[in-house]
């Protein structure tokens, strides 16, 4: 019966944390890494773990984005190919030196990016164009994400939005671009850690998450652009000041 209630709640966890990234372009990873170190799994093994289900629920999520119209399949490559290359030096990275500093430093700066969108004027219209900075955002995306248990999302969506990228484009191509990343993620930590890494827990996430993955695109489709704008902002400051909080407090 403990165990049953164990994997029912990362069935939840996994269900809520999937609708928002699948939405909001962000946020599985945090929620989920948070969770998973918790209930006591080690860093380096709630990270793999988590990439683990990416591999499977990206592609449905990214799909789901494409046949909604919302991946721009251009900005896909330039942002995909760096943030492969980002997530296996990130794996490396975390598996072999302590991040606590690195999770503190990437809890501020998305706390930071939050406020910058909650508090920026919308854009109109002829104020979108094509985002110049995206090799090096996604590599350093890969990074982070690997590294620090997640964050890939929530650094990449609001910064192609603040680039002048439409907030439906941002949020679906930053999604299709996760299965790669999550994948060069995810081999580099099992060829590290093996197999018995992936612990009982990622079932449940994995069962969550799949049910939300085509539900988000879905979301972000009807929501208006100022309003996702708004959801982004707002779900990066909360994940961010719940971190630093069960830090500091």
């Amino acid at each position: 019966m403990e165990f049953d209630s164990f994997l029912l709640l990362f069935v939840l966890v996994g269900f809520v944390a999937q609708l928002i990234d699948s939405s909001l372009g962000g946020g599985f990873g945090v929620i989920s890494s948070s969770v998973l170190i918790a209930t006591g799994v080690p860093p380096a093994a709630a990270s793999a773990g988590i990439h683990a289900v990416k591999v499977v629920t990206a592609p449905i999520s990214g799909l789901s984005h494409a046949l909604a119209g919302n991946v721009d399949w251009r900005l896909f490559w330039k942002l995909a190919l760096p943030g492969v290359l980002g997530a296996i030096a990130g794996a490396w990275l975390l598996t072999g030196l302590p991040v606590e500093m690195a999770k503190l430093l990437i809890q501020i700066y998305l706390g930071t990016l939050g406020a910058v969108l909650l508090l920026r004027q919308p854009m109109r219209h002829g104020h979108h164009g094509e985002p110049k900075v995206v090799g090096p955002l996604g590599f350093a995306a890969g990074a982070l994400d690997s590294a620090g248990g997640g964050g890939w999302g929530p650094i990449v969506t609001p910064n192609l939005i603040l680039q002048g990228a439409w907030p439906r484009k941002a949020v679906g191509t930053t999604n299709m671009a996760e299965f790669l990343v999550a994948l060069a993620s995810s081999v580099t930590f099992i060829s590290v850690l093996g197999w018995e890494s992936l612990g009982k827990a990622v079932l449940g996430l994995l069962a969550g998450a799949v049910v939300a993955a085509p539900l988000g695109a879905l979301l972000a489709k009807r929501l208006k652009g100022a309003h996702l704008v708004r959801l982004v902002g707002g779900l990066l400051l909360v994940t961010s000041l719940a971190g630093l909080g069960s830090r500091f407090f």
